[in-house]
């Protein structure tokens, strides 16, 4: 069925957000005393819910580690949030979708306003019909909640139509339990493609022009 509804991932898909991702993670695991992480642990952190990656790298506590993300936050959401950049490709990716006539969409799990301020000072927002993300105090904070609430905003009433373009495993996990198909880039911050593989993306493209073709080519296909 031809897809018509593209939600992207941000952090690693639309925007390179190492940069601001990683000085700020620095920053909090100062405050513990802990030792500058090499790049590799760094990147792990950008995407997954940051209190999750504290437990998961550096075992912190569940409360030392939301905590822990009251740190980075400190750093991220003054300084951290603005050291980014579009992917190359990525703003002629978006007005080709648009002229196409996709409903395209954002679906971070990075919180939505932050997602947004990002996006406005890239001088992207435009395209967008949403611009989807956590909002923690409504308990939407998986991937699977951002989705299915993305879904919810954009009154989508058939995911065959649906797929999520992401750079990660957790994109992949999140979309298959959403019910929608996933599409990965290779340019992001995954390690292991064939752990997203397992996660059930259905094909990893190296570019966002080879993502749109493959659509096309699809939709080409069926008739």
């Amino acid at each position: 069925m031809k897809k018509t509804t593209i939600l992207f991932d941000l952090d690693g898909t639309l925007v390179n957000t190492e940069e601001g991702v990683s000085k700020s993670v620095r920053y909090a695991l100062e405050r513990y005393g802990l030792e500058e992480p090499d790049r590799a642990t760094v990147r792990r952190f950008i995407g997954p819910l940051l209190a999750d990656s504290f437990q998961r790298e550096y075992d912190f506590s569940e409360e030392k580690a939301r905590e822990a993300d009251l740190v980075f936050r400190e750093r991220y959401e003054t300084i951290g949030l603005f050291e980014c950049e579009l992917f190359p490709g990525v703003e002629e990716a978006l007005k080709t979708l648009k002229e196409k006539g996709y409903k395209i969409s954002v679906a971070s799990s990075k919180e939505e306003v932050p997602c947004r301020r990002i996006l406005e000072r890239l001088g992207v927002a435009q395209y967008f019909d949403l611009i989807g993300g956590a909002r923690l105090k409504e308990n939407i904070g998986t991937k699977i909640e951002v989705l299915n609430d993305v879904m919810k905003r954009l009154d989508i009433r058939d995911k065959e139509e649906v797929v999520l373009i992401g750079d990660s495993r957790y994109d992949a996990r999140g979309a298959r339990e959403a019910g929608i198909d996933c599409i990965g880039v290779s340019y992001g911050f995954e390690e292991d493609f064939e752990e997203m593989r397992k996660a059930g993306v259905k094909e990893i493209f190296d570019t966002l022009a080879e993502v749109i073709e493959y659509l096309e080519r699809s939709t080409e296909d069926e008739h």
